[in-house]
């Protein structure tokens, strides 16, 4: 009997080490950490909708379109430290590795051309404008050439600017081979390819350009039906290879193959999804939707949603801090930005400035642990009875 009760003893502490341990490398659950006023709180309209990471200087910068500002965010305190006075209409935002600088799109006046404002981040200040298209909407980085592309959505027909990050010139504009009215918007690098895979709204296709002959060497149908106007943001995911466009009608985020070039599933999300950031850590996609006030998470494994977040009004625009593992999303409607943890092990912090208290973070048993702990207490009990058996074989000789 005594053998007995120190077998089932021994038992019960390893049951409980096993639930520890599972506990301790539990994800936390992923909230908004911080809430971080940005532009000019009570303009109507505000419109803060694109944010860019810069890993040199661990900070985000915001596109400030209602006043003409960009907002420069440090990811150690989520506070504004500086503000960058812009043209007018800041709206799409890339951030250049190689020089340390923010290309951001201003698309002015509707009857005039539009410019890249060229922002050094050492100085905080604009130290060029480059004359693009009409209405530049989307832009990208290609660290393989050292160029910045522009999608030009108000031109007839709408076109990209190339421009070379070491003239801050346009070096070639890319004929799409659009006809009519066809807006274009979001625009994405894919490093594996050598490629830009660039939204078409208004023919809900992607057209994808190779950045060594600046040519379109084909376009990939949606399939939610021409004219809808849907096909908006686009984000790269460098662990599957696979390209995420967001369709805003079908309430819905297409992913691409870039090996096949084809459609290879369609995730429901949540209402009028606009942008997207690709997370390297947890490989999931954060989607902004903008009528619901919410991101999803998608798992790039099983592209799937595993998680809803709730943020401001009017979420836009996303980007993802390599840095602190946060997401960091734009509140078009409400001024500000709200500071996700993207639960790669250790809940991010929220700013004793920050306007918003963070979010609990409450330990989740991924599916993958629940079956290492079945499995665990499956086999040790087995052990345990094999043990037990022995012992009464024994105690009976």
């Amino acid at each position: 009997m005594f053998l007995k009760i120190k077998i089932w003893k021994f038992l019960g502490l390893i049951l409980i080490a096993l639930f520890v341990l599972s506990t301790a490398h539990s994800a936390y659950a992923i909230g908004v950490t911080a809430t971080i006023p940005v532009g000019n709180p009570g303009t109507s309209p505000p419109y803060d909708y694109y944010a860019a990471y810069d890993s040199s200087k661990n900070e985000v910068f915001v596109t400030n379109e209602g006043v003409a500002t960009v907002s420069v965010i440090s990811d150690k305190t989520n506070t504004v430290v500086s503000t960058v006075p812009e043209r007018f209409s800041p709206t799409a935002i890339a951030y250049d590795s190689s020089k340390g600088e923010l290309f951001v799109a201003n698309g002015g006046p509707t009857t005039q051309l539009g410019t890249i404002s060229v922002i050094s981040d050492n100085t905080n200040t604009v130290v060029a404008n480059v004359t693009v298209g009409t209405t530049p909407v989307g832009v990208a980085y290609d660290p393989n050439k050292g160029e910045i592309f522009v999608t030009n959505s108000g031109d007839q027909p709408p076109d990209i600017s190339v421009i070379s990050d070491s003239s801050n010139t346009v070096i070639a504009t890319i004929d799409l081979g659009l006809t009519g009215y066809n807006p274009i918007a979001g625009i994405a690098y894919d490093s594996s390819k050598g490629e830009l895979f660039v939204a078409i709204q208004g023919q809900d296709t992607v057209a994808i350009i190779s950045d060594s002959t600046n040519a379109v060497v084909t376009t990939v149908d949606l399939g939610n039906g021409v004219g809808r106007g849907v096909a908006y943001g686009v984000a790269y995911d460098s662990s599957k290879g696979e390209i995420f466009v967001t369709n805003a009608a079908g309430n819905a985020v297409s992913v691409i193959s870039d090996s096949s070039n084809a459609v290879v599933a369609n995730i429901t999300v949540g209402n009028t999804p606009e942008e997207l950031a690709y997370d390297s850590i947890t490989s999931e996609i954060f989607v902004s939707n903008t009528v619901d006030g919410t991101v999803s998470i998608i798992s790039d494994s099983t592209n799937t949603v595993t998680g809803t977040v709730t943020v401001g009004n009017g979420p836009f625009g996303v980007a993802y801090d390599s840095g602190k593992n946060e997401i960091f999303v734009t509140n078009a409607a409400d001024s500000t930005v709200s500071v996700l943890s993207d639960a790669s092990g250790t809940p991010a912090t929220a700013s004793p400035t920050s306007s918003a208290s963070p979010s609990p973070s409450v330990p989740e048993f991924s599916s993958t642990a629940l079956v290492v702990m079945a499995a665990a207490i499956v086999v040790v009990t087995l052990a345990a009875v094999a043990l037990t058996v022995k012992t009464r074989k024994q105690i009976q000789k």
